[in-house]
């Protein structure tokens, strides 16, 4: 009896040992996918056949495909195994599994359709399915020997043109000089170091970079495409070379720099801010550059493709670069040029403004930088230079608020004539070259140029730049009611302008909280500011049927009325004649040029730590051609005392439209 319970016994475990037998090829497969989807290539390893681990040890495997998965940034979404009816079967020992893949990659979508040849081998536990692995397995056409590349394909920055498409911004090239590593001795380093105007240490830095190896270039300093001259001296030296690169190009300079601003590489504390971007990239960092970046700003493609030795390449993943947008602006360049020029070097700004649109046709400040020499990539040195020049050439004066001066007058008047407390026909009597309202103002006085015999008019006051008069109309008007119509022109509120300017204000505290404060900024002192290009608009009002236009800086933006009514038509009449007044007999008589009939207001404001003290002075002049109104120009002179103060912006403005004309 034991005999046969003994056999019994043997039997039930023969018979349960041969019930067990290798898992499903599928459901190994699926085994093998989910490490591959987690990215555990040792996993993957695992499930090789032994012919494909003795061609292929582990380590070489997990590195490779480590590295690709890595390097292309893959990320399997899918991958389909059909069921047991598509499993094709050779043998007994081999079956054939078709799977589709879906995945991610820095390049795109991959997706594929591939056969997996599955084995059954013997192990330690049993027979069991394994992978003929094979690297089309893991990307299509894939072989053994062949090399998986990516490339960047690089998109353009948008342009930036001007009304007349002219290239305020474009994509150029520059040429960068340098130096072959162990090709250059001493002596070769010490002239071309006098050629670049740079330091022999600053060139043995940089062929001292970890990544140098004898034989490669290594860019010293870049240069514009046109100097051929500096780029021929320097090449002729043992050991000196170039390449090209590609650069952002300003063709205008510094006449527009403020306004273009410039790119440069980004730097740690941009890359925190702005999503999308990637070490190296370049970003706007000022002027327009900066404000458009996001319509500005390319996408760089991606491709992936396996670089075959005897065969094409094969794409395998593309997602194709995006330009950015170009950009088109109410700027005339040509016109910013000559502005520019006529500065002369000389600190101050100047804006012009389309009265009848509110275009801003230029907008520049004085003196500037080539924002060419940013985007090539300014020395520390020559950024210091900037920094350290007292005229501060680094600094957007345009953006600025400035005193008005007695540019303020003809707004003053407008608020008092709307408020209904100044006539402009009936005449003021004032006496002598002092005046204040009463013995409460202690020892304060307004002051005027000259003196009147007559009752003084607007017009009259105007032509004369009376400060009594128009500090009286401030306090006839009153705080309230002047408050109100300066607010009327915009002051006290944000300069509706797509380049942010800073706002015009009232005072300090937005109130007149005494009557020297609301005398003094009837004639432009006190504390009223203002930018050229918000007085080059407000000007526009007395042009424009008494309606202010809302200022535009992109070209196909709709024209609208910012303020509106802010003068009858009569009234206006009697300020342009004024205005022309004050060229034809007044503070302006520089500007009275034969064929033009420019109308304006000079203005000088002094700048102060306090009243009774000496301080610098401003000159200004805001003008137009009456016979051809297209703008209205606001320019300002910085510290113009030595030159007559207004008269320095008077000659400026005169040269310029008188070689405008002749453009």
């Amino acid at each position: 009896m034991k005999q046969i319970a003994v056999l019994f016994l043997l039997f039930a475990v023969l018979l349960i040992s041969g019930c067990g037998g290798p898992k499903a090829p599928e459901d190994r497969f699926s085994s093998y996918i989910n490490a591959w989807k987690t990215g555990n290539f040792e996993d993957m390893y695992t499930y090789f056949t032994e012919e494909t681990k003795q061609q292929m040890n582990k380590q070489d495997f997990i590195e490779r495909y480590e590295k690709l998965n890595n390097d292309l940034e893959l990320s399997v979404k899918d991958i389909v195994i059909p069921g047991d009816q598509d499993i094709q079967k050779d043998n007994e020992q081999t079956v054939r599994l078709p799977f589709a893949v879906d995945m991610d990659s820095a390049a795109g979508n991959i997706s594929f359709e591939k056969e997996a040849v599955m084995k059954l081998e013997e192990t330690e536990d049993g027979e069991e399915w394994f992978i003929d692995w094979d690297p089309s397995y893991f990307l299509p056409e894939l072989e053994e020997g062949d090399k998986v590349r990516i490339q960047t394909l690089e998109g353009e920055r948008g342009r930036i043109f001007d009304r007349n498409g002219s290239s305020l911004a474009v994509n150029g090239t520059a040429v960068q000089i340098g130096a072959t590593a162990g090709e250059m001795d001493d002596a070769g380093k010490k002239q071309l170091a006098g050629v670049l105007g740079l330091s022999i240490e600053e060139i043995n830095e940089q062929l001292a970079q970890s990544w140098v190896q004898d034989g490669y270039f290594v860019p010293l300093k870049t240069v514009a495409s046109g100097e051929d001259a500096l780029v021929q001296k320097a090449t002729a030296i043992p050991g000196a070379t170039t390449s090209s690169k590609a650069v952002r190009v300003y063709p205008y300079g510094p006449s527009a720099a403020h306004l273009t601003g410039y790119v440069g590489e980004i730097n740690a504390e941009e890359l925190k801010g702005n999503k999308g971007y990637k070490e190296g990239d370049q970003i706007g960092k000022r002027g327009l550059e900066q404000l458009f970046e996001k319509e500005l700003k390319e996408k760089d493609g991606v491709q992936i493709f396996i670089e075959k030795e005897k065969e094409e390449p094969v794409i395998i993943a593309k997602t194709e670069p995006k330009n950015g947008k170009d950009m088109q602006v109410t700027i005339n360049a040509e016109l910013q040029k000559l502005m520019y020029a006529k500065m002369g070097g000389e600190a101050g700004t100047a804006s012009a403004v389309n009265p009848k649109t509110g275009e801003v046709l230029a907008a520049l400040s004085s003196p500037s930088f080539d924002p060419n020499e940013f985007s090539r990539g300014i020395s520390g040195e020559r950024y210091t230079q900037l920094q350290d020049d007292p005229l501060q050439p680094l600094l957007n004066r345009f953006a600025a608020a400035y005193s008005p001066g007695s540019t303020i007058k003809p707004i003053t008047a407008a608020a008092a004539i709307r408020a209904g407390k100044l006539d402009p026909a009936s005449g003021k009597e004032i006496a002598g070259l002092q005046w204040q309202k009463d013995s409460s103002w202690g020892n304060y006085y307004v002051t005027r140029v000259s003196e009147s015999t007559a009752p003084v008019t607007l017009e009259s006051a105007l032509v004369a730049s009376d400060n009594i008069y128009f500090a009286m109309a401030a306090l006839d008007t009153g705080a309230e009611q002047m408050k109100k119509g300066l607010e009327s022109f915009g002051f006290g509120e944000e300069f509706p302008f797509t380049y942010p300017l800073r706002a015009s204000q009232l005072s300090n505290s937005g109130e007149f909280d005494s009557e020297i404060l609301l005398a003094d900024t009837g004639y432009g002192q006190g504390e009223v500011l203002t930018s050229m290009t918000h007085l080059a608009a407000a000007y526009g009002t007395f042009l424009n049927e008494g309606n202010m236009m809302k200022p535009i800086l992109l070209l196909h933006e709709k024209p609208s009325v910012w303020k509106k009514d802010l003068v009858t038509n009569e009234q206006a009449a009697i300020i342009r004649k004024g205005l022309r007044g004050v060229v034809e007999n007044g503070t302006a008589k520089a500007a009275n040029v034969e064929g033009m009939a420019i109308s304006g207001k000079t203005g000088t404001a002094e700048i102060k730590s306090e009243q009774g003290t000496t301080g610098k002075e401003n000159g200004l002049f805001v003008a137009y051609d009456a016979n051809e109104p297209d703008f209205v120009i606001a320019l300002l002179v910085e510290d113009a005392a030595g030159q007559g103060g207004s008269k320095a912006a008077v000659n400026k403005v005169s040269d310029f439209f008188v070689e405008w004309k002749n453009y």
